[in-house]
């Protein structure tokens, strides 16, 4: 079952010359959490808009629950859409305390019930009678997302909901909001140009560049199986490197070593094709048989950021991306040696 349907969104803005975004086909399961990510200007904002109700399409039907909401003859107004919105400044009424921001524009009979719900639910009981300049920058984003559920919505729609927040109230939020979301069943779309963000809570996550959906998928499958090279540079760092099919249709060959790969797309044994390997598909091993120097060195604390350079069969030197364990004592100049892990190696679909 599905809670949002889009089929052909398209949108150019007057003045335009290229769509904002362009031929958008997406459904999204009830209950599920899906994240829009890609770089400013890219179109997910757009989108959001547009599932909002604050945007109008050019082309294509949108619907919410199986309602049409948007077509080229018929619209309705976001009032109406069930929908709710977490905007990034949180938007939230200074002169209302927290239970008065909630119910705000709700007239159902069970106003004082629902407040109390969705207070237990985002963890602020008792703090009804705050206002939101009494309150911490994550007490605010809560108060927005309850405000957002009170009405019981098909969907919840954040837009960039940590970008005010600081790294670590950043991660606790993450954890927070995904497990709030879930609590209450809630369909939610986020918009995000952090990876970080979303790889720890989506469900899936929906890659877009120019207006256009570069890949759909899981979190792992984003990360370890980019489909192209916006992808695979976009979602985290990447090695891209050329290489052919081996006769078993499993493994590449490249000029660095023959190594397994978990998706070759169907090519073909002995088709030439690009492959990613991510950074963490480097793994130091005595017995491996890639070699190679180090030649820049980060220490972030959780590991060491490397850039490897390695001499392929050729002669030709690649400067592969690599993390390092921190109990490991190198250095700019050691030689190392690794072996690749396939689950991080992907042939590049397009």
């Amino acid at each position: 079952m599905f809670d949002i349907e889009l089929q052909n969104i398209s949108k150019t803005y007057p003045g335009a010359t290229v769509p904002a975004v362009n031929n958008i086909n997406l459904a999204i399961k009830k209950g599920e959490i899906l994240t829009l990510l890609g770089p400013s200007g890219c179109g997910k904002t757009t989108l959001l808009r547009i599932i909002a109700g604050f945007e109008k399409s050019d082309t294509g039907q949108l619907y919410l629950a199986d309602q049409l909401v948007s077509s080229c003859d018929y619209w309705l107004p976001p009032e109406r859409r069930s929908v709710g919105m977490v905007f990034q400044d949180y938007a939230l009424f200074p002169h209302l305390n927290v239970k008065n921001n909630i119910t705000f524009g709700y007239k159902g009979e069970d106003r004082e019930e629902r407040a109390r719900e969705v207070l237990e639910l985002v963890n602020l009981t008792g703090y009804e009678g705050r206002f939101p300049h009494e309150l911490s920058g994550g007490q605010q984003q809560r108060v927005a997302l309850a405000r957002a559920l009170n009405r019981k919505p098909v969907v919840v729609l954040l837009d960039e909901p940590f970008s005010n927040l600081d790294a670590d109230l950043t991660m606790q939020m993450r954890v927070e909001l995904q497990k709030i979301l879930k609590e209450a069943g809630t369909t939610a779309i986020f918009v995000s140009h952090n990876q970080k963000d979303a790889l720890s809570i989506s469900d899936r996550i929906v890659v877009i560049n120019e207006g256009v959906i570069q890949q759909i998928g899981t979190p792992r499958e984003v990360y370890q199986y980019p489909d192209n090279i916006f992808v695979a540079n976009f979602v985290g760092r990447s090695n891209l490197l050329t290489g052919v099919i081996g006769s078993d249709a499993l493994s590449v060959q490249t000029d660095i070593g023959s190594f397994k790969c978990h998706h070759t797309h169907g090519h073909q044994p002995g088709e030439e094709v690009n492959i990613s390997i991510r950074p963490d598909g480097l793994e130091l091993a005595e017995d491996g048989a890639i070699k190679g120097v180090i030649k820049e060195l980060i220490y972030t604390g959780e590991a060491y950021d490397a850039e490897v350079t390695v001499t392929g069969k050729s002669g030709r030197q690649y400067d592969l991306q690599t993390h390092i364990h921190p109990e490991r004592e190198v250095n700019v100049g050691s030689t190392l040696k690794f072996k690749i892990l396939p689950e991080f190696v992907a042939v590049i679909r397009h």
